[in-house]
């Protein structure tokens, strides 16, 4: 697993915290691993907290809600076009996760990434897993780990119409899931 996938809860994962989530993972190693729920939004505007930011965020311009680690945190992930942000000899704020998504320091001036980023998101928390912890819910079956995608993060669709769609574009097993209903017991 490496920065940039994306953990898919399995129908079995029922904890409420995780069930039909999508994970963007932004680290993994020996430490543990670290991620954000994505389409999850909150009712908490984005210019009511930290209004320089809004107009770099898509809508809906709100926080997402992360994950249930430390969720008076705010982390911010930008989609950028790789030749329009900062060269290594330029700080702008932006740390890089994987491809076109990185990291944004909520401190640096938003000014600063107008015309580099094509938007971001700002979550509330963040979802962690301790050495060992992730690869024995993998094991078991509660997450599946498949590629992601920069689009995934701006997604304007939220909670099964987002797992639906990243499980749609996978292919044997995980395709079919993405038509199962909600409750498998209904099937």
């Amino acid at each position: 697993m490496r920065p940039g996938s994306l953990l898919v809860a399995m129908p079995s994962l029922t904890d409420p915290t995780f069930a039909g989530t999508v994970v963007f993972v932004l680290d993994h190693n020996d430490s543990g691993t670290l991620g954000v729920v994505l389409g999850r939004p909150s009712q908490v505007e984005i210019r009511d907290v930290l209004p320089g930011w809004c107009d770099l965020a898509v809508d809906p311009v709100v926080f997402h809600v992360g994950g249930p680690c430390e969720t008076d945190t705010a982390l911010c992930l930008a989609v950028c076009d790789p030749v329009l942000c900062a060269s290594p000899d330029e700080d702008c704020g932006l740390r890089p996760v994987a491809g076109d998504v990185h990291l944004v320091d909520l401190d640096a001036d938003p000014d600063e990434l107008v015309g580099r980023v094509r938007g971001l998101r700002v979550f509330a928390g963040y979802a962690g897993w301790s050495p060992g912890q992730l690869a024995g819910e993998v094991a078991e079956g509660a997450w599946a780990c498949v590629p992601g995608s920069p689009d995934d993060v701006l997604s304007e669709l939220a909670g099964p119409e987002l797992w639906r769609r990243v499980m749609g574009r996978q292919t044997g097993r995980l395709a079919v899931l993405s038509t199962a209903p909600a409750d498998p017991s209904a099937n």
